[in-house]
């Protein structure tokens, strides 16, 4: 059986800092334990198993609002609703994926006419951010 652990060795064991899981505390991702009258709070290792999903979900692209959804559902029976919140992050991810690609041609073309210049005219991307 795996022992209880201090706040510091949670976050070691999660691959967090102290502070992490203090803010996972205070938006109710983690249940912050007693303390007792003398000495340090205890966390069970399936904290430091919670902060690991917490971080997996991020890196996914999901916000702490939405892993805080995940976490309330039952594992067992969830597979439909996670997979509704997968789609919907994938589908705003495609979004963005397509943004960024706009943004790119647009940025890019602005480089090429400032290399085409020959210096003395204006800069073609303060011109672009300063039109109206």
């Amino acid at each position: 059986m795996a022992t209880r652990m201090t706040i510091g060795k949670m976050a070691d064991a999660s691959g967090v800092n102290i502070e992490t899981i203090r803010y996972y505390q205070r938006r109710g991702l983690l249940i912050e334990p007693p303390k007792p009258l003398e000495g340090y709070r205890h966390y069970e290792p399936e904290q430091a198993k919670r902060v690991r999903f917490i971080k997996r979900a991020q890196a996914l692209g999901f916000t702490l609002d939405e892993v805080g959804a995940l976490l309330t559902l039952d594992t067992g029976c969830a597979c439909d609703e996670t997979r509704t919140l997968a789609v919907r992050k994938l589908s705003l991810i495609e979004q963005k994926i397509t943004d960024l690609a706009a943004i790119r041609k647009a940025l890019g073309g602005l480089v090429n006419q400032c290399d085409a210049g020959d210096g003395h005219a204006s800069c073609p991307i303060i011109d672009v951010l300063a039109s109206d």
